[in-house]
């Protein structure tokens, strides 16, 4: 992520990784999360090493069909979304992109018209 100077101290993690499931990049935040699992040392391994059955299953499965996956979850009690879609390089895909963002337990819902 050296060339994108404003993700690196991004309060939210960013993990980024290729088709096969190998992490490319990571940021700050998303070292100082995976910390336990070896946190910037993660760059260059793969994601299946850093999740249990069912998860590594889950995590397949999304980087073979190239969809999106959006949820919310609570750990030591803080609330995150996590939402992790595909990105593409010249069109095709390369890979998933992954942001863990903490979020409040009760948070406003604005409906927009158009």
């Amino acid at each position: 992520m050296q060339n994108h100077p404003w993700i690196k101290e991004f309060p939210g993690a960013v993990t980024v990784c290729d088709p096969q499931g190998v992490i490319l990049e990571m940021n700050e935040r998303a070292a100082q999360v995976f910390a336990g699992d070896g946190g910037m040392a993660l760059v260059g391994r793969s994601l299946f090493d850093c999740h249990p059955e069912p998860a590594r299953l889950k995590v397949q499965a999304l980087l073979e069909a190239g969809q999106k996956n959006v949820y919310t979850i609570e750990k030591n009690g803080v609330k995150k979304l996590i939402y992790q879609s595909p990105w593409y390089q010249d069109g095709q895909y390369a890979g998933f992109v992954e942001l863990s963002l903490e979020i409040p337990f009760e948070m406003p819902h604005f409906i927009r018209q158009p």
